[in-house]
């Protein structure tokens, strides 16, 4: 009743709808902060009551079509400033920490889920017994484990701002974000591969796989790379101030968007961007200034927006498979982050805690499942799996900025940003 009366504001200029979100997106901050909650959560929750599935006042074809851009440049301007704070010098530190945390943390991500869809099918619960064990089983297991890999960076990164967190955990935290699309990308690619070798469909093409890795993450490494470059020797010529500002969010945008329009990671191409020009341009702190000073409204905007994306329909029809996939995807992190940071010989703090920070799942999941989904044959399988992970997404999101901050807190690291010792210059 209440959407269909809304349908004819549906239709307004798309300023009306920007406005609206960044209206929203500052009292549900407000709110948030009242209740003593992360911002993001705010955010979200108010999303999913202006969503389709909710009251209407967001409509589909607004936010997935009419308002696309604003996630657009949200996700590059997120992804531009975790590049900004992986210094060479840290790197060279926290190298061998990050490469051992992402794959034990990425494993553990893929193997339990995967062990808790087989193991529920054996016991006859939450996943159908009727499925067949090689062609429907296996694939939806092996899916579902390749999709639980990857890490959100937007919550992780807006947490952290938020609570001005800085110190061990909170670098190596940004480190592992910062690849750990790049092997959810990797373990996709391979698991569809093997999927459709098990249900047959199609030739088998281990090169179109690898073929598709290297575009995603290698021509998004590429572009990122000679864009930093080509922009360290134009920014230095430039004077902070406004001339700064249309550098900075130019370079930005010119980098997500050519990744979006060759078929690469805009992600990774961003995030490549924003690690040449803190490593390669003397004076980066007024470039990542710029774009830090109105990250605030498009970290609302953006967050409000994944929340109207969010669908509540999805919840009674995945919503125990979705629990199990939570579950299992949690400890997977947890202990997988833990064992790589303590191998590797990251300091307690770290051990403990890691993991809480690797918990969000959001854009990246959502692209590949749809991705999966066309590849399959009809049938219980591809709509479990899109459903499975829509609902585990829709959890996730407001659950994990809490697990964030609980870390953070814990370490003691919130608050330290900007203290001595608490930035590196």
């Amino acid at each position: 009743m209440f959407s269909s009366f809304l349908v004819p504001f549906q239709s307004a200029h798309p300023l009306v709808f920007v406005g609206l979100l960044l209206l929203l997106s500052h009292a549900a901050g407000l709110l948030a902060h009242r209740l003593h909650s992360p911002k993001v959560t705010g955010y979200l929750v108010v999303g999913m009551l202006a969503s389709p599935s909710v009251t209407g006042l967001l409509s589909a074809t607004v936010v997935e079509e009419r308002l696309g851009l604003i996630t657009d440049i949200a996700l590059g301007a997120i992804a531009f400033s975790i590049g900004g704070v992986l210094r060479w010098k840290q790197l060279k530190k926290l190298g061998l920490q990050i490469a051992t945390v992402t794959l034990a943390e990425g494993f553990g991500a893929m193997l339990f889920p995967f062990l808790a869809v087989v193991a529920a099918y054996g016991l006859g619960q939450v996943v159908d017994p009727s499925l067949d064990w090689r062609t429907e089983l296996l694939p939806l297991a092996i899916m579902i484990g390749a999709l639980c890999v990857s890490t959100a960076p937007a919550a992780t990164l807006a947490v952290i701002h938020e609570v001005r967190a800085d110190g061990p955990l909170t670098q190596l935290l940004l480190g592992v974000v910062a690849i750990d699309d790049a092997l959810g990308i990797t373990a996709f690619a391979l698991a569809k591969t093997g999927v459709l070798a098990l249900v047959g469909v199609g030739v088998v093409s281990w090169g179109a796989s690898l073929g598709f890795i290297g575009r995603e993450i290698g021509l998004a490494l590429l572009l990122g790379g000679v864009l930093g470059w080509a922009m360290a020797l134009v920014a230095r010529h430039f004077s902070p101030g406004l001339g700064l500002f249309g550098v900075a969010w130019g370079a930005l945008f010119l980098c997500a968007g050519l990744a979006h329009s060759l078929g690469a990671s805009p992600l990774l191409a961003n995030m490549t961007l924003g690690f040449v020009l803190v490593n390669f341009l003397q004076h980066h702190q007024d470039l990542f200034a710029v774009v830090e000073e109105i990250e605030e409204p498009i970290f609302g905007m953006f967050f409000l927006l994944a929340g109207a994306h969010l669908d509540l329909s999805v919840l009674p029809q995945a919503g125990a498979l979705a629990v199990l996939i939570l579950l299992a995807r949690f400890l997977g992190k947890l202990l997988g982050a833990g064992l790589g940071a303590k191998v590797s010989g990251s300091p307690p703090q770290v051990v403990k805690y890691l993991g809480l920070g690797l918990t969000p799942q959001a854009g990246v999941a959502v692209g590949l499942v749809l991705s999966a989904k066309a590849s399959l044959p009809a049938g219980p399988v591809g709509s479990l799996l899109v459903n499975g992970i829509l609902a585990t997404v829709v959890l996730n999101e407001l659950i994990s900025p809490f697990f964030i901050r609980f870390a953070l807190n814990l370490a003691g690291e919130a608050g330290q940003r900007g203290s001595k010792g608490g930035e590196d210059e």
